[in-house]
């Protein structure tokens, strides 16, 4: 079977069928492959590398975990491909640290002394952290790609803030609006542009509210309908401080 134009409705049929699921994958493979590629800087070797079987697993679970309202798939997936393999290397590294943190340290005069592993704070994750910032500056730098096709800066989404509990709670009746009727947030994704008019009417929210807060509100949306994990927590917990209904 060749690769269907529509990749989100495949990825919806799939589910519960883990026929089709495989086969969903064996025709993803070169996309499989790519993201693996770019986590390695490597090509991935079939039998050899375990990161590749890892990917094919996480484009599977993300088959399985897919919500068309949420927005496209493949970001999805490749983000679930990058997660795994990072817990995957955390894994590694951790394992490999365990015969040399168990390994009894030598004073210069030959006395035995404490372990590595007495000595390094365990609590301190280093390995997964800097995983961790990896992931969030490659996040960050792809929500700003998709902002700036929407003439929208990061920056935008704190200076362009309701600062009115007022007009905050206008912002959070539209957004809740536009997230329950996807016709709204698919108008924004096929013309660029958000839906103001039909906004404004269908939220009961005044059209120049909406218009004076137009990029926080483009980003908000985006960020709830991408995929993007970790700026949609961020959002979450900035929208919960700010008192806007960030489900």
């Amino acid at each position: 079977m060749g690769l269907s134009k529509d990749i989100g409705a495949r990825v919806c049929a799939v589910k519960g069928d883990a026929h089709k699921a495989d086969e969903l994958v064996r025709d993803y493979l070169p996309f499989i492959t790519s993201e693996t590629a770019k986590f390695m800087a490597r090509r991935p070797v079939a039998g050899v590398d375990d990161e590749l079987g890892i990917a094919m697993f996480a484009f599977h679970e993300a088959t399985q975990v897919y919500d068309r309202q949420r927005g496209a798939f493949l970001p999805l997936a490749a983000r679930m491909i990058r997660n795994r393999l990072i817990d995957y290397r955390r894994r590694e590294a951790r394992h490999t640290r365990v015969v040399s943190l168990d390994a009894p340290q030598f004073e210069q005069d030959g006395d035995e002394s404490k372990t590595l592993l007495d000595q390094v704070d365990s609590g301190h994750d280093e390995i997964g952290e800097r995983h961790m910032r990896a992931v969030t500056r490659t996040e960050i730098e792809e929500f700003t790609r998709l902002l700036a096709s929407f003439e929208v800066k990061l920056t935008d989404v704190a200076e362009n803030c309701p600062k009115q509990e007022r007009t905050l709670d206008a912002c959070r009746r539209a957004l809740t609006y536009a997230r329950e009727h996807r016709d709204m947030l698919d108008r924004l994704e096929r013309t660029g542009k958000l839906p103001i008019s039909d906004l404004a009417e269908g939220s009961g929210v005044e059209r120049k509210t909406l218009e004076r807060h137009r990029k926080y509100l483009v980003a908000l949306l985006l960020a709830y309908t991408n995929g993007f994990e970790i700026i949609r927590g961020h959002l979450c917990r900035l929208d919960a401080h700010q008192g806007v209904d960030a489900r």
